[in-house]
Protein backbone atom coordinates (compact mmCIF):
# COMPACT_ATOMS: atom_id res chain seq x y z
CA UNK A 1 0.00 0.00 0.00
CA UNK A 2 0.98 3.65 -1.25
CA UNK A 3 0.29 6.60 1.21
CA UNK A 4 0.77 10.18 -0.24
CA UNK A 5 1.44 13.02 2.07
CA UNK A 6 1.56 16.76 1.28
CA UNK A 7 3.42 18.92 2.95
CA UNK A 8 2.13 20.73 6.07
CA UNK A 9 2.10 24.72 6.80
CA UNK A 10 0.68 23.80 10.33
CA UNK A 11 -0.69 21.48 12.78
CA UNK A 12 -3.31 22.78 15.03
CA UNK A 13 -5.95 21.06 17.16
CA UNK A 14 -6.64 18.43 20.13
CA UNK A 15 -6.34 14.76 19.55
CA UNK A 16 -6.66 11.85 21.87
CA UNK A 17 -4.39 9.09 20.98
CA UNK A 18 -4.35 4.95 21.07
CA UNK A 19 -3.98 3.58 24.16
CA UNK A 20 0.11 2.20 25.04
CA UNK A 21 1.08 -0.52 22.98
CA UNK A 22 3.64 -1.27 26.14
CA UNK A 23 0.91 -1.29 28.57
CA UNK A 24 -1.73 -3.19 26.57
CA UNK A 25 0.56 -6.07 26.07
CA UNK A 26 1.04 -6.27 30.14
CA UNK A 27 -2.18 -6.08 31.17
CA UNK A 28 -3.43 -8.70 28.85
CA UNK A 29 -0.99 -11.19 29.59
CA UNK A 30 -1.44 -10.49 32.96
CA UNK A 31 -5.07 -10.70 32.92
CA UNK A 32 -4.93 -13.41 31.04
CA UNK A 33 -3.09 -15.94 34.28
CA UNK A 34 -5.26 -13.77 36.96
CA UNK A 35 -9.13 -14.69 38.65
CA UNK A 36 -11.59 -13.19 37.10
CA UNK A 37 -12.71 -10.96 33.90
CA UNK A 38 -10.68 -8.08 33.75
CA UNK A 39 -11.86 -5.25 31.35
CA UNK A 40 -9.03 -3.11 29.94
CA UNK A 41 -10.71 -0.08 28.30
CA UNK A 42 -8.64 2.19 25.49
CA UNK A 43 -6.63 -1.48 24.71
CA UNK A 44 -4.28 -0.57 21.87
CA UNK A 45 -5.86 -0.78 18.20
CA UNK A 46 -2.83 -1.77 16.66
CA UNK A 47 -1.68 -4.96 15.29
CA UNK A 48 0.95 -6.14 17.67
CA UNK A 49 -1.28 -6.10 20.39
CA UNK A 50 -3.52 -8.23 18.93
CA UNK A 51 -0.98 -10.16 18.12
CA UNK A 52 -0.96 -10.57 21.96
CA UNK A 53 -4.54 -11.12 21.79
CA UNK A 54 -4.90 -14.30 19.76
CA UNK A 55 -1.78 -15.68 21.42
CA UNK A 56 -3.98 -15.68 24.58
CA UNK A 57 -6.81 -16.87 23.09
CA UNK A 58 -5.03 -19.66 21.33
CA UNK A 59 -4.16 -20.76 24.96
CA UNK A 60 -7.43 -21.31 26.41
CA UNK A 61 -8.87 -18.27 27.73
CA UNK A 62 -12.04 -15.80 26.08
CA UNK A 63 -11.03 -13.05 24.99
CA UNK A 64 -14.62 -10.26 24.30
CA UNK A 65 -13.68 -7.07 22.11
CA UNK A 66 -15.87 -3.93 21.88
CA UNK A 67 -15.03 -0.94 20.77
CA UNK A 68 -12.91 0.81 22.54
CA UNK A 69 -12.54 -1.94 25.64
CA UNK A 70 -11.40 -5.35 26.25
CA UNK A 71 -12.55 -8.06 28.32
CA UNK A 72 -9.63 -10.98 29.00
CA UNK A 73 -11.73 -13.99 30.79
CA UNK A 74 -8.61 -14.92 33.01
CA UNK A 75 -9.02 -18.58 34.59
CA UNK A 76 -5.57 -17.83 37.17
CA UNK A 77 -2.06 -19.18 37.26
CA UNK A 78 -2.37 -22.16 35.93
CA UNK A 79 -5.81 -21.75 33.13
CA UNK A 80 -4.08 -22.01 30.45
CA UNK A 81 -4.21 -25.04 28.14
CA UNK A 82 -2.11 -26.39 25.41
CA UNK A 83 -2.43 -24.79 21.70
CA UNK A 84 -3.54 -26.57 19.26
CA UNK A 85 -0.94 -24.99 16.82
CA UNK A 86 2.30 -22.63 16.67
CA UNK A 87 1.45 -19.21 18.33
CA UNK A 88 1.63 -16.35 16.51
CA UNK A 89 3.27 -12.99 17.38
CA UNK A 90 2.68 -11.35 13.96
CA UNK A 91 5.45 -8.71 14.14
CA UNK A 92 5.62 -8.38 17.97
CA UNK A 93 8.57 -8.35 19.49
CA UNK A 94 7.60 -7.52 22.63
CA UNK A 95 4.73 -10.37 22.56
CA UNK A 96 7.61 -13.68 21.47
CA UNK A 97 9.59 -12.11 24.04
CA UNK A 98 7.06 -11.22 27.23
CA UNK A 99 4.90 -14.10 26.79
CA UNK A 100 7.84 -16.80 26.69
CA UNK A 101 8.35 -16.13 30.33
CA UNK A 102 4.95 -17.83 31.16
CA UNK A 103 5.11 -20.50 28.21
CA UNK A 104 7.90 -21.54 30.01
CA UNK A 105 6.43 -22.92 32.86
CA UNK A 106 3.63 -24.02 31.42
CA UNK A 107 2.95 -28.25 31.55
CA UNK A 108 2.89 -28.55 28.30
CA UNK A 109 5.20 -27.51 25.20
CA UNK A 110 4.51 -24.64 22.67
CA UNK A 111 6.15 -23.26 20.00
CA UNK A 112 5.73 -19.79 19.41
CA UNK A 113 6.97 -17.66 16.03
CA UNK A 114 5.94 -14.47 13.43
CA UNK A 115 6.38 -12.88 10.44
CA UNK A 116 9.96 -12.73 8.39
CA UNK A 117 10.51 -9.62 10.16
CA UNK A 118 10.08 -11.24 13.79
CA UNK A 119 11.67 -14.30 12.67
CA UNK A 120 14.93 -12.56 12.23
CA UNK A 121 15.34 -10.75 15.54
CA UNK A 122 17.46 -12.51 18.34
CA UNK A 123 15.64 -14.31 21.26
CA UNK A 124 19.21 -15.45 23.33
CA UNK A 125 18.41 -12.41 25.33
CA UNK A 126 15.24 -14.25 27.11
CA UNK A 127 16.44 -17.67 26.12
CA UNK A 128 19.19 -17.59 28.74
CA UNK A 129 17.91 -16.48 31.94
CA UNK A 130 15.00 -18.57 31.29
CA UNK A 131 17.66 -21.76 30.75
CA UNK A 132 18.78 -20.79 34.56
CA UNK A 133 15.37 -20.90 35.50
CA UNK A 134 14.98 -24.31 34.14
CA UNK A 135 13.23 -23.99 31.26
CA UNK A 136 14.32 -25.65 28.14
CA UNK A 137 13.91 -23.84 24.55
CA UNK A 138 15.54 -24.37 21.21
CA UNK A 139 15.43 -21.82 18.30
CA UNK A 140 15.99 -21.74 14.53
CA UNK A 141 20.09 -21.43 14.17
CA UNK A 142 19.98 -21.08 18.19
CA UNK A 143 18.47 -17.58 18.41
CA UNK A 144 16.08 -16.70 16.12
CA UNK A 145 12.12 -17.12 16.26
CA UNK A 146 10.38 -19.77 16.06
CA UNK A 147 10.64 -21.09 19.69
CA UNK A 148 9.82 -24.69 20.88
CA UNK A 149 9.70 -24.19 24.63
CA UNK A 150 9.29 -27.65 26.74
CA UNK A 151 7.66 -26.13 29.70
CA UNK A 152 8.19 -26.98 33.41
CA UNK A 153 8.86 -26.27 36.56
CA UNK A 154 11.14 -23.16 36.87
CA UNK A 155 12.93 -22.06 40.25
CA UNK A 156 13.52 -18.74 41.12
CA UNK A 157 16.92 -16.83 40.00
CA UNK A 158 18.63 -13.80 40.60
CA UNK A 159 19.77 -12.11 37.39
CA UNK A 160 20.93 -9.18 35.45
CA UNK A 161 20.86 -8.34 31.99
CA UNK A 162 23.66 -7.70 29.90
CA UNK A 163 21.51 -4.82 28.12
CA UNK A 164 18.92 -2.12 29.10
CA UNK A 165 15.59 -4.37 28.14
CA UNK A 166 12.04 -3.94 29.36
CA UNK A 167 11.32 -6.60 27.72
CA UNK A 168 14.02 -9.20 28.93
CA UNK A 169 13.08 -7.65 32.20
CA UNK A 170 8.88 -8.57 31.84
CA UNK A 171 10.03 -11.88 30.37
CA UNK A 172 12.37 -13.03 33.60
CA UNK A 173 9.32 -11.44 35.96
CA UNK A 174 6.61 -13.29 34.14
CA UNK A 175 8.42 -16.37 34.34
CA UNK A 176 9.03 -15.78 38.18
CA UNK A 177 5.31 -15.47 38.55
CA UNK A 178 5.34 -19.29 37.62
CA UNK A 179 8.24 -20.09 39.57
CA UNK A 180 9.31 -21.53 43.03
CA UNK A 181 11.03 -19.04 45.35
CA UNK A 182 12.10 -15.25 44.48
CA UNK A 183 12.79 -14.04 41.28
CA UNK A 184 15.01 -10.83 40.94
CA UNK A 185 16.08 -8.59 37.93
CA UNK A 186 18.93 -6.10 38.31
CA UNK A 187 18.34 -3.44 36.78
CA UNK A 188 21.32 -0.92 36.04
CA UNK A 189 20.04 1.71 33.68
CA UNK A 190 15.98 2.02 34.46
CA UNK A 191 14.07 0.99 31.84
CA UNK A 192 9.95 1.73 31.17
CA UNK A 193 8.30 0.32 34.74
CA UNK A 194 4.99 -0.69 33.12
CA UNK A 195 5.37 -4.19 34.07
CA UNK A 196 6.10 -3.42 37.74
CA UNK A 197 3.07 -1.50 37.78
CA UNK A 198 0.66 -3.78 36.17
CA UNK A 199 1.85 -6.56 38.63
CA UNK A 200 1.12 -4.16 41.85
CA UNK A 201 -2.12 -3.71 40.44
CA UNK A 202 -3.17 -7.22 39.58
CA UNK A 203 -1.99 -8.40 43.07
CA UNK A 204 1.65 -9.89 42.77
CA UNK A 205 4.35 -9.85 45.45
CA UNK A 206 6.65 -7.44 43.96
CA UNK A 207 9.28 -5.69 45.70
CA UNK A 208 11.47 -2.96 44.37
CA UNK A 209 14.65 -1.74 46.65
CA UNK A 210 17.31 0.17 44.30
CA UNK A 211 17.95 -1.76 41.62
CA UNK A 212 16.72 -5.01 42.29
CA UNK A 213 12.89 -5.56 41.22
CA UNK A 214 11.61 -8.82 42.76
CA UNK A 215 8.55 -11.12 42.68
CA UNK A 216 7.21 -13.81 44.82
CA UNK A 217 6.03 -17.03 42.64
CA UNK A 218 2.70 -18.26 42.79
CA UNK A 219 0.73 -15.15 43.46
CA UNK A 220 -2.99 -15.05 43.29
CA UNK A 221 -3.64 -12.73 40.46
CA UNK A 222 -7.30 -10.50 40.42
CA UNK A 223 -9.33 -9.35 37.40
CA UNK A 224 -9.25 -5.64 37.42
CA UNK A 225 -10.81 -3.05 35.44
CA UNK A 226 -8.05 -0.90 33.71
CA UNK A 227 -8.18 2.22 31.64
CA UNK A 228 -4.82 2.05 28.82
CA UNK A 229 -3.17 5.74 29.25
CA UNK A 230 -2.49 7.07 25.54
CA UNK A 231 0.98 5.85 23.93
CA UNK A 232 3.55 8.01 24.53
CA UNK A 233 5.54 6.83 21.83
CA UNK A 234 2.49 7.36 19.40
CA UNK A 235 2.43 10.94 20.36
CA UNK A 236 6.47 11.39 19.40
CA UNK A 237 5.63 11.60 15.90
CA UNK A 238 2.98 14.53 16.67
CA UNK A 239 5.31 16.18 18.90
CA UNK A 240 8.18 16.13 16.69
CA UNK A 241 5.73 17.32 13.33
CA UNK A 242 4.75 20.21 15.76
CA UNK A 243 7.59 21.22 16.30
CA UNK A 244 8.81 21.45 12.35
CA UNK A 245 5.97 23.34 11.55
CA UNK A 246 6.00 27.08 12.11
CA UNK A 247 2.83 28.45 14.07
CA UNK A 248 2.15 24.81 15.05
CA UNK A 249 0.00 23.99 18.21
CA UNK A 250 -1.12 20.67 19.37
CA UNK A 251 -3.02 19.59 22.73
CA UNK A 252 -2.53 15.81 23.21
CA UNK A 253 -5.15 14.39 25.90
CA UNK A 254 -4.63 11.35 28.03
CA UNK A 255 -1.22 10.20 27.71
CA UNK A 256 0.69 8.04 29.97
CA UNK A 257 3.48 9.79 31.45
CA UNK A 258 5.62 7.92 33.30
CA UNK A 259 8.76 8.84 34.50
CA UNK A 260 10.43 5.94 32.96
CA UNK A 261 8.89 7.10 29.73
CA UNK A 262 8.90 11.05 29.82
CA UNK A 263 12.65 11.07 28.72
CA UNK A 264 11.47 12.18 25.67
CA UNK A 265 9.59 15.13 26.87
CA UNK A 266 12.81 15.73 28.88
CA UNK A 267 14.93 15.56 26.38
CA UNK A 268 13.23 17.85 23.90
CA UNK A 269 12.38 20.42 26.69
CA UNK A 270 16.55 20.59 26.26
CA UNK A 271 17.11 20.47 22.80
CA UNK A 272 14.18 24.01 22.55
CA UNK A 273 10.87 22.50 22.56
CA UNK A 274 7.93 24.22 24.08
CA UNK A 275 6.46 21.48 25.61
CA UNK A 276 4.15 21.59 28.92
CA UNK A 277 2.20 18.55 30.32
CA UNK A 278 -1.33 19.61 32.50
CA UNK A 279 -3.75 18.45 34.37
CA UNK A 280 -1.25 14.94 36.01
CA UNK A 281 -3.25 12.57 37.68
CA UNK A 282 -2.77 8.86 38.58
CA UNK A 283 -5.33 6.15 37.03
CA UNK A 284 -4.61 2.74 38.34
CA UNK A 285 -0.92 3.71 39.17
CA UNK A 286 0.17 4.60 35.74
CA UNK A 287 0.68 8.81 35.53
CA UNK A 288 -1.17 10.36 32.95
CA UNK A 289 -1.79 13.95 31.05
CA UNK A 290 -2.16 16.59 28.58
CA UNK A 291 0.67 17.00 26.67
CA UNK A 292 0.64 20.95 24.99
CA UNK A 293 3.23 21.78 22.56
CA UNK A 294 4.06 24.65 19.97
CA UNK A 295 6.16 24.52 16.72
CA UNK A 296 9.87 25.77 18.02
CA UNK A 297 13.42 26.64 17.74
CA UNK A 298 15.32 23.84 17.72
CA UNK A 299 18.76 23.44 18.60
CA UNK A 300 19.66 19.76 18.15
CA UNK A 301 21.72 17.51 20.70
CA UNK A 302 23.27 14.75 21.21
CA UNK A 303 21.69 10.59 22.45
CA UNK A 304 23.85 8.47 23.77
CA UNK A 305 24.51 6.21 26.91
CA UNK A 306 21.19 6.06 29.35
CA UNK A 307 19.62 8.46 27.21
CA UNK A 308 20.03 6.47 23.82
CA UNK A 309 18.03 3.07 26.08
CA UNK A 310 15.89 5.46 27.15
CA UNK A 311 14.62 7.15 23.66
CA UNK A 312 15.72 3.75 21.01
CA UNK A 313 11.77 3.65 19.84
CA UNK A 314 11.83 7.50 19.25
CA UNK A 315 15.11 7.59 17.72
CA UNK A 316 13.65 7.44 13.67
CA UNK A 317 11.64 10.22 14.37
CA UNK A 318 14.23 12.40 16.75
CA UNK A 319 16.37 12.00 13.42
CA UNK A 320 14.15 13.38 11.31
CA UNK A 321 13.52 16.27 14.09
CA UNK A 322 17.97 16.58 14.09
CA UNK A 323 17.78 17.17 10.30
CA UNK A 324 16.42 20.45 10.80
CA UNK A 325 17.19 21.75 14.15
CA UNK A 326 20.36 24.47 13.59
CA UNK A 327 23.23 21.94 15.44
CA UNK A 328 21.93 18.36 14.13
CA UNK A 329 21.68 14.90 15.76
CA UNK A 330 24.47 13.14 17.03
CA UNK A 331 23.18 9.39 18.18
CA UNK A 332 25.54 7.06 19.77
CA UNK A 333 25.30 3.76 21.92
CA UNK A 334 22.15 2.70 19.57
CA UNK A 335 23.35 -0.96 18.76
CA UNK A 336 19.94 -2.07 19.08
CA UNK A 337 18.72 -0.19 16.72
CA UNK A 338 20.23 -2.81 14.66
CA UNK A 339 17.85 -5.44 15.53
CA UNK A 340 14.42 -3.90 15.56
CA UNK A 341 12.21 -5.04 12.75
CA UNK A 342 14.68 -3.35 10.31
CA UNK A 343 17.84 -2.46 10.67
CA UNK A 344 16.83 1.18 11.98
CA UNK A 345 20.18 2.76 11.14
CA UNK A 346 20.29 1.48 7.68
CA UNK A 347 16.32 2.60 6.80
CA UNK A 348 16.94 5.51 8.20
CA UNK A 349 20.02 6.33 6.48
CA UNK A 350 18.08 5.00 2.87
CA UNK A 351 15.32 7.27 3.10
CA UNK A 352 17.29 10.43 4.59
CA UNK A 353 18.96 10.07 1.05
CA UNK A 354 16.12 9.33 -1.13
CA UNK A 355 14.99 13.26 0.91
CA UNK A 356 17.89 15.01 -0.15
CA UNK A 357 19.56 14.87 3.60
CA UNK A 358 22.60 14.09 4.46
CA UNK A 359 24.09 11.73 7.39
CA UNK A 360 27.10 10.13 8.40
CA UNK A 361 26.20 6.37 9.73
CA UNK A 362 28.46 4.31 11.98
CA UNK A 363 28.24 0.56 13.25
CA UNK A 364 26.17 2.17 16.51
CA UNK A 365 24.76 5.29 15.50
CA UNK A 366 25.01 8.28 13.17
CA UNK A 367 25.38 11.89 13.40
CA UNK A 368 22.91 14.38 10.87
CA UNK A 369 24.19 18.04 10.16
CA UNK A 370 21.79 20.15 10.80
CA UNK A 371 19.70 23.33 8.99
CA UNK A 372 18.87 20.62 6.01
CA UNK A 373 15.68 20.38 4.12
CA UNK A 374 13.80 17.52 2.92
CA UNK A 375 13.38 16.96 -0.82
CA UNK A 376 10.08 15.21 -2.25
CA UNK A 377 10.57 12.01 -2.78
CA UNK A 378 9.12 8.00 -2.64
CA UNK A 379 10.35 6.66 1.03
CA UNK A 380 10.09 2.90 2.23
CA UNK A 381 9.00 1.92 5.48
CA UNK A 382 10.63 -1.42 4.52
CA UNK A 383 7.70 -2.92 6.28
CA UNK A 384 8.68 -1.01 9.85
CA UNK A 385 6.09 1.09 11.39
CA UNK A 386 8.23 3.47 13.32
CA UNK A 387 9.83 4.36 9.69
CA UNK A 388 6.95 4.61 7.93
CA UNK A 389 5.91 7.33 10.81
CA UNK A 390 9.08 9.00 10.94
CA UNK A 391 8.90 9.61 7.22
CA UNK A 392 5.12 10.50 7.22
CA UNK A 393 6.65 13.16 9.52
CA UNK A 394 9.39 13.95 7.69
CA UNK A 395 7.12 14.23 4.37
CA UNK A 396 4.94 17.52 6.12
CA UNK A 397 8.17 19.72 6.36
CA UNK A 398 9.44 18.60 2.52
CA UNK A 399 9.05 20.70 -0.79
CA UNK A 400 6.39 18.73 -2.47
CA UNK A 401 4.22 15.42 -2.12
CA UNK A 402 6.17 12.72 -0.60
CA UNK A 403 4.57 8.63 -1.18
CA UNK A 404 5.87 5.93 0.97
CA UNK A 405 5.92 2.77 -0.23
CA UNK A 406 4.62 -0.10 2.27
CA UNK A 407 2.97 2.41 4.58
CA UNK A 408 0.60 -0.08 6.06
CA UNK A 409 3.72 -1.41 8.33
CA UNK A 410 2.36 1.78 10.62
CA UNK A 411 -1.13 -0.52 11.58
CA UNK A 412 1.49 -2.53 13.68
CA UNK A 413 0.71 0.47 16.50
CA UNK A 414 -0.97 3.05 15.15
CA UNK A 415 -3.85 1.95 12.91
CA UNK A 416 -5.64 5.18 12.56
CA UNK A 417 -2.20 7.04 12.17
CA UNK A 418 -2.05 8.94 8.95
CA UNK A 419 -6.21 9.87 9.35
CA UNK A 420 -5.25 11.17 12.43
CA UNK A 421 -2.36 13.31 10.77
CA UNK A 422 -4.86 14.63 8.52
CA UNK A 423 -7.34 15.63 11.16
CA UNK A 424 -4.49 17.94 12.40
CA UNK A 425 -2.56 19.05 8.94
CA UNK A 426 -3.24 22.46 7.65
CA UNK A 427 -2.16 23.16 3.91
Amino acid sequence: MQVTVSPASRLTGSLRLPGDKSISHRYAMIASIAEGSSRLEGYSTGADCQSTLGCVEALGIRVERAPGVVIVHGTGLDGWRAPSGQLDAGNSGSTIRMISGMLAAQPFDSTIGGDESLSKRPMERIMKPLALMGARITAHNGKYPPLSIHGGRLTGIEYEPPMASAQVKTCVLFAGLHAEGVTSVIEKTQTRNHTEVALHEFGAKLRHEGDVISVEGRPRLKARTLQVPGDLSSAAFFLVATLLRPDSHLVLEGVGISPSRTALIDWLRSIGANIEVRDQKLSAGEPIGTIEVHSSDIEGGIIEKAMTAALIDEIPVLAVLGATSRKGLIVRDASELRVKETDRIATVAENMQRMGVKMEVGPDGFSIPGGQKFRAAMVDSFGDHRIAMAFAVAALAADGDCTIDNAEAASVSFPEFYDTLLQVRTT
